[in-house]
């Protein structure tokens, strides 16, 4: 049975950490059952060897019989021949096991998180789905080790229990209970280590996402002069994380050392009991060595057995970790009307502003958190009273306003690849007449992490509207200069490149899915007066007669704005052109003059193009 990585994981059991661990078990039994017969099989023969050297000893060494003696080593051979063959059907059997649960784990979460969209930022903090990537995929396949080993151990355990029956009812006695015994002493630690593993998981969640901080607001903070608190802070949870591994290892190398002296004293115990009995001619001198070599063969469950209880206990709290984050919920779709048929007005009424269809429409505010409430708002990633048409938004089914509305976050994660993978050259075009039905097969080139649909003209060739969508950006320039060009690889978030740059190629990523609606919340602001004006231009032009809503107090934009809002306190306290505005509205006039201002200082410094 080979490992499908694109192969759908199944639905997960999610009302545990045990019973997501036996949901993976479940998902590849017949993988998981060739492993438990394999290793039981292996450790049970680990276990004859000294049956058949017993007797090798009594039937063939000690009466002279030079025959039998062949017979019995050459069966000892094969055993171990056989043997080493299934060790290696055992361990590959194994592996394939830990790499579907890994794989299957990996699959699950990724497709949860992409299912819950924009709400996974506000349920969960990225420290701790990179906590779940890293370090619980792993955890949880290595702890199905216990349906392998764990299931041979247990079986060979009884196998040689029985074997020491034959020899003795007292050893055999002192093997069965010996475990039992060993498992009383250890559950607590087992317990123990459950706790310590699950506050240390949650602190190392936490310093993880300080670390992605860090890293991205790196130049920010070096800037405001604030690299030195946040590295004390970086510090002082680092100190608080290495303190709680010290004490997960303490519990940690009080089972591993009890795991080995414990299993060592115990073997000591049979090996001299033997002894004794082969002293006072209860058992033979073949039984003697039969006995110490069932002893050693021992080790191997004896180990497996101890190991299985501390994998598990370290993979049960990372199966709780993942369980905890399936259980996250994006906020429930209840819409059952169809969105208009045709493009129609979207309104806010808690701000008043109404984006009439086929306009290029600004909001301008001196809070750019309003502006980017009221697009939230109208593309649905926060509950409100929007309609779109006459028909509210929350009436409206999530994918049909996902399929005609994008909102281009000016932050939307760019992934690591090729710059065209980065842009998304895969947009499929499927609109056709009268209807809006586009998708977008790269998660990467969707804002807020959510799979937007796109939509191309039908027959379109992919290279030119990539290239259209490059030239509306005003992005060519960024192609040319690396060295092959769109075939270059870009690191993740796009660091190698600079922040205008960064802004281009989101824009274009954009206006390549050509939305029937699309929000953009400061589109330019990282771009110098020239670029931003050509920028301006060439927007105007690619989304003539579809409807564009900007964010922005840059006068370049807002003078090929149809439309523009001035916003106070969030709510739209005058509407007209730019030029309308700028003579009427005294506020509006003193808000954007700034950026004049500053268009003309960057104009006179002639700033280079970024």
């Amino acid at each position: 049975m080979r490992i499908d990585a694109y192969a759908d994981p199944g639905t997960p059991d999610r009302r545990g950490g045990w019973r997501y661990l036996a949901w993976l078990v479940r998902r590849q039994w017949p993988r998981c059952l060739a492993g438990a017969v394999l290793a039981s099989v292996w450790m049970v023969l680990l276990a004859a060897t000294p049956y058949l050297m017993a007797r090798a000893v009594d039937h063939g060494l000690e009466p002279g019989d030079l025959g039998a003696l062949a017979g019995w080593t050459g069966a000892m051979v094969a055993v171990g021949g056989v043997n080493a063959w299934l060790g290696m059907m055992r361990h590959r059997t194994m592996t394939k096991v830990r790499l579907d649960a890994n794989f299957r784990t990996v699959k699950v979460v990724v497709g949860h998180a992409t299912r819950l969209g924009a709400a996974l930022r506000g349920q969960v903090g990225t420290g701790e789905v990179v906590t779940i990537g890293v370090g619980d995929v792993q955890t949880i396949s290595t702890s199905l080790t216990a349906v392998g080993p764990g299931v041979g151990a247990i079986v060979a355990y009884a196998a040689v229990g029985g074997l020491m029956l034959s020899v003795s009812t007292r050893l055999a006695l002192v093997v069965l209970l010996g475990v039992p015994v060993l498992g009383v002493l250890l559950g607590p630690l087992m317990g123990r280590l459950q706790g310590r593993e699950a506050e240390y998981r949650e602190r190392q969640s936490v310093l993880t996402a300080r670390i992605g901080d860090l890293a991205g607001g790196l130049r920010v903070l070096n800037g405001l002069g604030g690299k030195g608190l946040v590295a004390d802070a970086f510090r002082r949870d680092s100190d608080r994380l290495r303190a709680q591994g010290y004490r997960v290892g303490a519990v940690t190398s009080w089972i591993q050392a009890l795991g080995v002296g414990l299993p060592m004293l115990f073997l000591a115990l049979v090996t001299w009991l033997g002894a004794r009995l082969a002293a006072q001619g209860h058992i033979s001198v073949g039984e003697l060595v039969s006995v110490y070599g069932y002893v050693v063969a021992l080790g191997w469950p004896v180990a497996f057995l101890i190991e299985m209880g501390h994998q598990l206990s370290r993979g049960v709290v990372a199966a709780r970790r993942v369980v905890a984050f399936l259980r996250l919920e994006p906020a429930p779709d209840e819409g059952t009307r169809d969105a208009p048929a045709e493009p129609s007005v979207l309104h806010d009424p808690a701000s008043g502003v109404r984006i009439l269809p086929g306009r290029l429409t600004a909001l301008v505010t001196s809070r750019p958190s309003d502006a980017t409430e009221i697009l939230d708002r109208l593309a649905r990633y926060t509950p409100s009273d929007a309609t779109w048409g006459d028909i509210p938004l929350a009436d409206i089914p999530l994918p049909q306003i996902r399929s005609r509305i994008l909102l281009a976050d000016p932050e939307a994660d760019l992934f690591a690849g090729t710059l065209s993978d980065v842009i998304g050259d895969e947009v499929t075009p499927l609109r056709g007449a009268g209807s809006v039905d586009v998708r977008l097969r790269r998660v990467g080139a969707t804002s807020h992490n959510e799979s937007a649909d796109a939509t191309q003209r039908p027959g379109a060739d992919a290279t030119a509207n990539l290239t259209a969508a490059l030239h509306a950006a005003a992005a060519e320039d960024i192609v040319r200069a690396l060295p092959d060009g769109l075939n270059t690889q870009v690191a993740a978030q796009a660091r190698d490149l600079s922040g205008g740059q960064r802004q281009r190629i989101r824009l274009a990523r954009a206006l390549l899915t050509d939305p029937e609606v699309l929000l953009a919340a400061e589109p330019t602001s990282a771009l110098d007066a020239h670029t931003e004006a050509t920028v301006a231009d060439r927007l105007k032009h690619a989304r003539q007669g579809r409807t564009t809503v900007l964010a922005a107090t840059s006068p370049l934009l807002l003078d090929r704005a149809d439309v523009v809002h001035h916003l106070v306190d969030g709510k739209v306290a005058a509407t007209g052109t730019h030029r309308e505005l700028l003579d009427t509205e005294p506020g509006y006039r003193a808000l954007v003059a700034r950026d004049d201002e500053g268009v003309e200082e960057r104009e006179e410094e002639g700033a280079p193009v970024r």
